[in-house]
């Protein structure tokens, strides 16, 4: 597929959608900005095609548009959910996914973006939601944002824990590789990341999303 497959009004539906998560969780939205650069450069690195990338892209930048749903009393919760609450957030990825479907119903582009929205929390050993999907039943671009948004979620600094080192997220990331993650995923991302940690910001990512495909 190529660039003709991209409905131009893709980047202002996206754009809509994020600025609904902006207004009600300012740092879930930084985060998704960040994961779906991230996306978009391990696609890159993995030999995606250009159509690919941008999946990859906008399913990173919408995978948790879903917690816009979820009462910020849980979402920001500083200390550890209870079990009632894990289940809560755990269904982010459904409302994620009920986000899209609107889109997906008039587009291929974004019935491309919906499983992999759906399927991001999802390990590759069958332990991860919502479907407990095993190894290559899960949809490759959603097992591209797990590792990078593991990789986000670590590297910020929380109210509970201060940001981690590259360093030692990179030995967790290897320490599940093949268990949690996609084992050729992570180690193009643990081989490739040095090369493209300086992303644009999230201004940047702003502007490009809203910016119309043609």
């Amino acid at each position: 597929m190529n660039w003709g497959d991209i409905p131009n009004w893709s980047g202002a539906s996206v754009a809509s959608l994020l600025q609904i998560l902006k207004h009600i969780e300012p740092g879930t939205y930084e985060h998704c900005l960040r994961v779906g650069e991230y996306s978009k450069q391990l696609a890159l690195y993995a030999g995606l095609n250009e159509y690919q990338q941008k999946v990859a892209e906008t399913a990173g930048i919408l995978h948790d548009i879903g917690k816009a749903s979820i009462d910020l009393d849980i979402l920001l919760k500083p200390s550890k959910l209870n079990a009632i609450e894990y289940e809560i957030i755990k269904s982010h990825s459904l409302a994620s996914e009920d986000f899209i479907k609107p889109l997906s119903e008039v587009h291929q582009f974004f019935k491309d973006v919906q499983p992999a929205v759906r399927a991001h929390h999802e390990f590759i050993n069958g332990t991860g939601y919502p479907d407990k999907m095993i190894g290559d039943e899960i949809p490759l671009v959603a097992r591209i944002i797990s590792v990078v948004d593991t990789y986000d979620a670590m590297s910020v600094t929380r109210t509970y824990r201060a940001g981690l080192t590259d360093d030692i997220i990179y030995a967790e990331l290897k320490r599940c590789a093949g268990t949690q993650f996609d084992k050729q995923l992570a180690t193009i991302f643990l081989n490739s990341h040095r090369f493209w940690r300086k992303a644009r910001t999230n201004e940047e990512t702003q502007n490009e999303v809203v910016k119309k495909v043609s």
